[in-house]
């Protein structure tokens, strides 16, 4: 069946929505004295239709109907149609649009509150984010050219085009901008054939210099510049994952050679001020821990105990204090387990001062199958909505994006602004 919305039904669905939808407050928690909490009952929701997951008190939608026209022209495939990845930000800097990219044909953008779709665009070949400050804005990166374009009126300016190098990636595909927006991290090939990377401060229209990849052990995943452009983050594939972290001068700061310690994971600033990486570690002595640890000088602190994470996201950059993890697991194994983390197949919001307080945001009720089956949880720039994907329990089915709301304490949002969350 094919929806289509105009005007009228989208301004009417919307008080719908805002009547059904109020969120609910999840109550925080610390995770030493917390028990799990099963999924409760529930069919697969209807497409658009508000649900509240009983067990926790949230409220949250879908979003996405696989192997259906969704209306104004957007359609998802078979087999998933969902938001890109759990670090990449979904939506728009104010909000009022979201980017499904997986298994939707082309970038299709639904309106980022009531999830009606809007409108689709096709980009050949480039990479692109959200601008973290101006809603109507992406940062696209591809082929030699650097550029803005406004999704909305698919308008572009290039900002970059850069003669002497070839197969410019955002990432790729984890790369992210600084939070003001200026800068970013490109990899490229040289004219040489030299895989290299290196900072770009968009504002100014400057070019930092050329990090050699080669001259670090690893084959090359991915480079990304940190919150504040202070850093380059570049995590080397081979035996064992390790990362390197690089001053946007070229100068090597920190190697991370232990296997991922952390991985699976994003960056944001401490309630210090420094820059760090939020993850998962899969080295001794905090194996399967969630940890930070900081790019200056490698310090990590435990944040959450043994438990089955799969991926980290601080994409709500106006409330830097709280990391959305998505764990996978099996719910039985998990009440039974004494000291572990109590949560399977949930995502939740955890506080990164080492306090262990948290709060569910969503049972996810997804049975394991593959990568594109994994949750993926990722919050809006002021946490307010969480996106998360799922194939209800169904291995080897479509894979669902749902949206789950959060309120929270003003208090909180003020002590997130003074830490540095509204660059």
């Amino acid at each position: 069946m094919t929806l289509r919305f105009g005007h009228a039904e989208i301004v009417l669905w919307c008080a719908a929505f805002l009547a059904l939808a109020v969120p609910r407050t999840a109550a925080t928690e610390t995770i030493q004295g917390a028990q799990p909490v099963l999924a409760p009952r529930m069919d697969l929701p209807g497409y658009l239709v508000p649900t509240v997951d009983t067990a926790i008190g949230t409220t949250f939608v879908r979003v996405t109907s696989p192997e259906s026209a969704l209306g104004n022209g957007l359609a998802c495939r078979r087999s998933y149609c969902t938001h890109r990845y759990s670090s990449a930000q979904a939506w728009n800097a104010d909000q009022t649009l979201l980017l499904i990219a997986n298994g939707c044909n082309g970038l299709c953008f639904l309106d980022g509150q009531t999830y009606a779709p809007l409108f689709q665009r096709r980009r050949s070949g480039d990479e692109c984010e959200w601008h973290p400050q101006d809603s109507e804005l992406m940062i696209c990166v591809g082929g030699q050219r650097i550029s803005h374009w406004a999704p909305r009126s698919n308008r572009e300016e290039v900002i970059f085009d850069l003669e002497g190098y070839r197969g410019l990636r955002f990432g790729p595909s984890k790369g992210n901008p600084s939070w003001d927006g200026n800068r970013i991290a490109v990899r490229a090939m040289t004219e040489q054939g030299a895989l290299v990377t290196f900072a770009v401060d968009l504002s100014i229209r400057q070019k930092f210099p050329d990090i050699d990849l080669a001259g670090i052990p690893g084959k090359n995943s991915y480079c990304s510049i940190s919150p504040l452009g202070q850093y380059i983050f570049c995590q080397q594939d081979g035996v064992t994952d390790q990362a390197f972290v690089f001053g946007i001068d070229g100068s090597l700061i920190q190697s991370w050679t232990e296997h991922h310690r952390p991985g699976h994971g994003d960056m944001t600033v401490d309630g210090d001020g420094s820059e760090v990486y939020v993850g998962i570690s899969k080295s001794d002595p905090d194996k399967y821990h969630v940890i930070k640890r900081r790019l200056s000088d490698g310090l990590v602190t435990a944040l959450a105990p043994y438990g089955k994470a799969q991926h980290a996201s601080t994409r709500a950059i106006r409330r830097p204090g709280w990391v959305i993890l998505s764990y996978g697991g099996n719910p039985p194994a998990s009440a039974q387990r004494l000291r572990g983390a109590p949560f399977a197949q949930e995502v939740i919001a955890l506080k990164i001062d080492g306090s262990g307080k948290f709060r569910r945001v969503a049972h996810t009720v997804s049975a394991p199958y593959d990568y594109r089956s994994e949750t993926h949880g990722s919050p809006s720039p002021d946490g307010s909505q969480v996106i998360w994907s799922s194939n209800w329990g169904q291995a080897g089915g479509p894979v669902f994006d749902f949206v789950s709301r959060l309120d929270w304490d003003d208090r909180e949002v003020r002590q997130g602004a003074a830490q540095g969350g509204r660059p």
